[in-house]
C-alpha cells in the first residue's frame, strides 16, 4: 500500500509538471506571435500619430467652446 501511494504521488508531480512545461511553451508560442503581428513600419506610426493629435485638437477645441475655464482647473502640477 505504501508503494501504490508513492507511485501515484510521483505520477502525480510528472503530470502537473507535464502540464505546466505544456503551458508555458504554449504561452511563449502565443507571446512570439503577437509580437510577429505587432510590428508597425515608421510611416504608420507617424499617420497614426498625426490621427491622434487632430483627435486630441478637436477634442480641446470642443472643450475650450464648451468649458472655457477646463485648462485652468485641470492643469497638472
Amino acid at each position: 500500500m505504501n508503494s501504490f501511494v508513492f507511485i501515484i504521488s510521483i505520477v502525480g508531480m510528472v503530470l502537473s509538471f507535464v502540464t505546466f512545461w505544456i503551458l508555458l511553451a504554449r504561452n511563449d508560442r502565443n507571446k512570439i506571435s503577437v509580437q510577429a503581428g505587432s510590428q508597425y513600419d515608421l510611416q504608420e506610426l507617424s499617420t497614426m500619430a498625426q490621427s491622434l493629435t487632430e483627435r486630441i485638437d478637436i477634442l480641446e477645441s470642443i472643450l475650450d467652446a464648451e468649458v472655457p475655464d477646463w485648462r485652468a482647473n485641470n492643469e497638472q502640477h
